[in-house]
Order: structure tokens, then sequence, then C-alpha cells
């Protein structure tokens, strides 16, 4: 025990020296508290600064989405399906009126002649007008357009009927090929005959350039004698007949229309999710209720 307390018993120089000891441990661990926070404050000051940084960017980013997905581009109002319509701002008769007009194999050349079919407003036309984008023949002067429609009449040139067009004859349009005429006539097979032009825009490889080449030559005379599928009794085996319709999209309609009760209007089959609504035109074709 005598040797136990021996270990703390110090002199007065011994203590003093302690003593200092303590005294620089205690200073050097006061300035690293210090030094601590002022470095912790100025992350948090420099963490709030590039929060402020990244608002900036967040709203550069969004604005510049929003300038992205309003951005309009051009395009030719003669197939203007009803979704870039209602994009547009025109009304449900407007675009009928349109589709009536188009459903008589009648074309609009300019975009006066656009508003005196649809009747759309004067301001909307001014908004939408430079976006039109019509094909070259429409952008000739009123007398080439004259003299070109006497000189068909005097020649009594006609387009023959798209659908009785063999793969030869289609070939002779600029940009058809053997690959191409046989998937026209394959896919002409499939609908059972096309029943309006605009069925040629479904064709999978075909521009809508070598499409109005194809329907100055040939369009459709004879619309095909088709038995209509009735979409309230129909079964989904039955509408995947369709070629519009896969097996997927089927099962839709019918659990849709099972949950209805009846389907009263083509209309309501925009509600139905992956619909293709742009085609609903076409699709309705071969559809009754």
């Amino acid at each position: 025990m005598k040797n136990f307390k021996s270990h703390f018993k110090f002199n007065k120089q011994e203590r003093s020296g302690i003593f200092y000891l303590l005294l620089v441990i205690f200073s050097l661990q006061l300035i690293y508290i210090l030094i601590s926070k002022e470095v912790f404050y100025e992350s948090e000051v420099n963490f709030a600064l590039d929060t402020k940084v990244q608002k900036v960017l967040d709203s550069i980013k969004a604005q510049s989405k929003t300038e992205e997905s309003s951005r309009m581009y051009s395009f030719n109002p003669n197939f203007l399906s009803d979704y870039k319509g209602y994009t547009l701002g025109m009304s449900n008769e407007e675009i009928d009126r349109l589709h009536l007009f188009r459903s008589e194999n009648r074309w609009v050349s300019s975009a006066k002649e656009f508003q005196s079919v649809t009747h759309i407003s004067d301001s909307l036309l001014n908004r939408i007008e430079p976006f039109f984008k019509f094909p070259e023949w429409a952008n000739q002067s009123t007398n080439k357009k004259r003299v070109s429609r006497k000189k068909l009449e005097a020649a009594n040139v006609e387009p023959k009927d798209l659908n009785q067009a063999t793969a030869e004859e289609l070939k002779v349009i600029y940009g058809i090929g053997d690959k191409l005429s046989a998937r026209i006539i394959k896919f002409r097979n499939r609908l059972g005959g096309f029943m309006v032009n605009e069925q040629l825009y479904d064709v999978y490889g075909l521009e809508e350039e070598v499409v109005l080449s194809i329907l100055k030559e040939f369009q459709v005379k004879q619309q095909p004698a088709i038995e209509k599928i009735n979409i309230n009794t129909a079964t989904g085996k039955e509408m995947e007949k369709l070629i519009y319709i896969n097996q997927n999209l089927a099962i839709q309609i019918v659990t849709y229309r099972d949950s209805v009760g009846i389907i009263r209007d083509f209309s309501e089959l925009s509600k139905i999710e992956d619909f293709p609504v742009k085609k609903i035109d076409r699709i309705k074709l071969y559809l009754s209720l």
C-alpha cells in the first residue's frame, strides 16, 4: 500500500509541470472545438448556397421541358387526327367538319380553305397557319391548278382503283420497290380491301410523300363489302380478327364494355388504355354498335 501511495507523491516542481501540461491539453481541446464549429458552419453555408443554385438549375430545366412540350412542328392539315386537333384548340365540331370533307376524297390546299371547311376562328387560324405544310402540288398558284385540271379533264385521266392495283402497277410509283409493293398488297388482303385512302398511312414503312404519290394514281373507288363487328356483342376473339385490334386491346375493350353495360358511342373507346385514338376513324369503319 505504501508503494502504491508513493506513486502519487509529487514535489512542487512536478506539480507545476503537471498543471501546465493539463493547461496545454485544455487549450488544444478548446482550439479544436472552435475550429470544428467554424468548419461546420462554413459547410452549412456552402450547402445552403448549393441548394439555391440547384433550385435555379431545376427552374431552368423545368422551363426547358415546358418549352419543348409546347413546341409545334410543321404538319399537313389534311391528315389532322382528333388528338392533334384537340391540342391545337379545335372543337369536336370543327374536327368533324374536316373529316367529313376528307371522307369525300377532297383535299384542303390552303389555310383559307382549311378555315372555310372547319369554320375555325381567325385568331386560331393566325396561330396555327405558320405550321401548315402542304405538298408541292398544293402550293402552286390558282392559275396553274386550273391548267393542270383542264389537262387532266382533256386527257380523261382518272386514278385507278387502289383495291385492284397489282404489285407491278404499284412499283411504277417513285419510292416503291418489291418490298413496299408486296407489303401494301399484304396489308390490303388482311383488311379485306381498303375502305378509305388514309389506310395507306397504316402500312409500315410507307412515307407520307410516297402515299401522296400513290393517291395521284390510285384511290379507293369501290369499298369492299365487309361484315362489321358489333362491338357490344362480339367476343375478344372476334375483335382480334380486325387488323387494328390485338389480343390485349380486345380484352380491354370487353372489360370496359362489361363495366359500362353497353358502348353507346365510338368516342368512348378513347377512354380505354392504349387504344389507338389516332386511328379511331379507320377502326370504326369495321365496327357497329
